[in-house]
């Protein structure tokens, strides 16, 4: 016998106040019973839909971070710029320091790790497209491994902002998407 279907303005609210808590507490203060606190809603209502903090708030991040925007300016160097720009503006959000503990989370928990990796393949295809882009336009031999091709763009910022806590500013943006295109165009096709 089937259970309630579950409300979506209560989970419309879960899923706000888990990321009102995220972006002005942290992940480390961020706790379920929290969550339910800040919603007016009970505990179990929480933990009935996430049986850990990290998959809680991968499902936040599907929501609440903002899209990457489509890219298509006609060449591969200033697609892969405009990309990094949509990707910086994320990762140089005040609360993103915070994220340093859901990412080792992340390594326990396969169902929050998988959520992420999800998410990530989403706001991906914006440099899949634009990928597949300049290999009709002879920019590119071939499609580069997409998974290698969004570390190669993504795992610099993240490592610059969660490690080294540098900003991602203007000139490391334009040096980050000249390295990947030279990577990315190795082998690159003659026309």
């Amino acid at each position: 016998m089937p259970g309630r279907p579950r409300d979506p303005e209560l989970d419309t609210r879960l899923l706000a106040a888990a990321w009102s808590l995220l972006t002005t507490d942290g992940y480390d203060a961020l706790s379920l019973t929290k969550v339910a606190a800040r919603a007016q809603a009970h505990r179990t209502d929480v933990y009935r839909r996430w049986a850990s903090k990290a998959q809680l708030v991968a499902d936040v991040l599907a929501v609440h971070l903002p899209p990457v925007s489509p890219v298509d300016t006609g060449a591969l160097d200033s697609d892969l710029r405009r990309y990094l720009d949509d990707l910086a503006a994320s990762w140089s959000s005040s609360w993103i320091d915070g994220l340093v503990g859901f990412l080792g989370d992340l390594r326990d928990d396969p169902d929050a790790e998988l959520a992420f990796r999800l998410l990530g393949e989403r706001r991906g295809q914006v440099m899949s497209a634009a990928l597949e882009r300049a290999v009709e336009r002879g920019e590119l031999a071939e499609l580069p491994d997409l998974s290698l091709a969004g570390d190669l763009m993504e795992g610099p910022l993240m490592h610059r902002r969660l490690i080294g806590r540098q900003p991602l500013t203007p000139d490391y943006l334009d040096g980050l998407a000249a390295a990947a295109h030279r990577l990315l165009s190795i082998g690159r096709a003659v026309r």
